[in-house]
């Protein structure tokens, strides 16, 4: 098992940044690749952004690329999403998501889930 635990969310205007912090406990971190995932009001949940298990790779969502920016460190047990240049379609939950082995874009694909952390961008 693999729990996990997001933080970092909140209200922000529209151009600015937030950091999403996923703190994670359980089994060995460094076997999971990690992602992130987004959910807004009514609309299914989207890929945003995932890293395999040693940073080697990296891959966004068009939506995010140029603006966002995932990072982990095994050592602290600890996947980051540095979002900057907020818009307000940028609102949702944010979800951390871990799976043993590759990356996926796909939530089937994954087997462990935070409880999310909500992010609003006002305009």
């Amino acid at each position: 098992q693999v729990q996990l635990v997001e933080s970092g969310g909140g209200l922000v205007q529209a151009g600015g940044s937030l950091r999403l912090s996923c703190a994670a406990s359980g089994r060995t971190f460094s076997n999971y690749a990690m992602a992130w995932f987004r959910q807004a009001p009514g609309k299914e949940r989207t890929f945003v952004a995932d890293i395999s298990w040693s940073s080697n790779s990296t891959y966004y969502a068009d939506s995010v690329k140029g603006r966002f920016t995932i990072s982990r460190d095994n050592a602290k047990n600890t996947v980051n999403l540095q979002m900057n240049s907020l818009k307000p379609e940028d609102t949702a939950v944010y979800y951390c998501a871990a799976r043993y082995g590759v990356v996926k874009t796909t939530p089937v694909n994954y087997n462990y889930w935070g409880q999310g952390t909500q992010v609003t961008v006002s305009s």
